[in-house]
């Protein structure tokens, strides 16, 4: 629970009565949970992410439905959230039990357990709406490689791994050298240093990938949209380095790129269902459970901050046995 007292944000786990739950209409028994970046930021710093308190943070969550009065779910249901503002604005995933609007939910895919939905969560989710977003673009494997920025985190690793399976080439951009054996068995062919997006002023460089995936923002993006091929596309999902863009518009006018943004927040249902089912059928479940970290519920808040300074690697799973 994040709470705030005049200036000062505490949180903490607690116990607290269902009555309290925040209005809904599905009530699930929460499985699994997860840590996303924007989780981190919630739990170590509360605003701007959370934007009402006290919340509950968690913008993921995996379990079973208790009570349902919408009519597309029924108790004992397995279900998933991720995003509509869940621990931002609506109590979240990180608790054993939430309230929340049915149009909200999905289905669990087949094939897959809750600790797995969760693995992949939000972060596979948004991978996959970049990878369709490239694919929409007309990006195939035979276009040339893909760059994917954040490479240790969640996004990137998840984005590594799918693109992998589907045959692109994969370039993978990381700041930690220690990380290197473990991209290449995501599937990277090919690993760059942070520098090899450092800004030089240029409008233009050279042409260096077909597309790209970025979760920073700021000069990396902008480096890498200078540095597409001929009608390629970048997806945008993030911003850990910077929320601006020091670009100018050469790359798109002059190499016809297109900067696509994606949003995993308010994403439409048929499009959250369709990207569902591409991870239920295009995820390696053995490079999944190479990518997962367990943890129970007490540990993250210490596991937050770690988060944030870039120390943890793939996906943490938090379990609410």
């Amino acid at each position: 629970m994040i709470s705030r007292t005049d200036d000062a944000v505490t949180t903490r786990v607690e116990q607290v009565d269902p009555a309290s739950l925040p209005e809904g209409d599905v009530t699930v028994a929460v499985d699994h949970s997860s840590l996303n970046y924007k989780d981190a930021l919630a739990i170590t710093r509360g605003a701007p992410v959370v934007r009402r308190f006290p919340m509950v943070p968690g913008i993921d969550l995996a379990g079973r439905v208790i009570e349902s009065e919408d009519p597309l779910y029924r108790a004992g249901d397995r279900v998933l959230a991720t995003g509509w503002g869940l621990g931002e604005t609506h109590w979240g995933g990180l608790s054993r039990m939430a309230r929340l609007s049915g149009r909200w939910l999905l289905p669990q895919p087949a094939g897959l357990s809750s600790r797995q939905v969760m693995g992949i969560g939000t972060a596979g989710f948004t991978a996959m709406l970049c990878i369709m977003s490239l694919e929409e673009g007309g990006l195939t494997p035979a276009s040339g490689p893909v760059i994917i920025t954040g490479s240790g985190g969640g996004v990137g690793g998840m984005a590594i791994m799918l693109l992998a399976q589907l045959g692109y080439q994969v370039t993978a951009v990381t700041g930690r050298p220690q990380l290197h054996a473990y991209l290449t068995r995501l599937g990277a062919s090919e690993i760059v240093p942070r520098e090899a997006l450092a800004p030089t002023g240029r409008p233009l460089e050279k042409i260096r990938w077909a597309g790209g995936i970025d979760v920073v923002g700021g000069d990396t993006l902008a480096t890498m949209c200078a540095s597409i091929q001929y009608g390629g596309t970048v997806a945008a999902c993030g911003l850990a380095e910077s929320m601006a863009l020091p670009l100018t518009v050469a790359p798109f006018i002059l190499r016809n790129v297109r900067l696509q943004g994606v949003d995993s927040v308010m994403c439409p249902r048929p499009r959250r269902m369709a990207a569902w089912a591409r991870l239920a059928r295009d995820i390696d479940h053995t490079l999944l459970e190479s990518m997962l970290h367990d943890a129970p519920l007490a540990d993250a808040i210490t596991i937050a901050p770690r988060i944030l300074a870039g120390h943890v690697r793939g996906r943490t799973v938090i379990s609410m046995a």
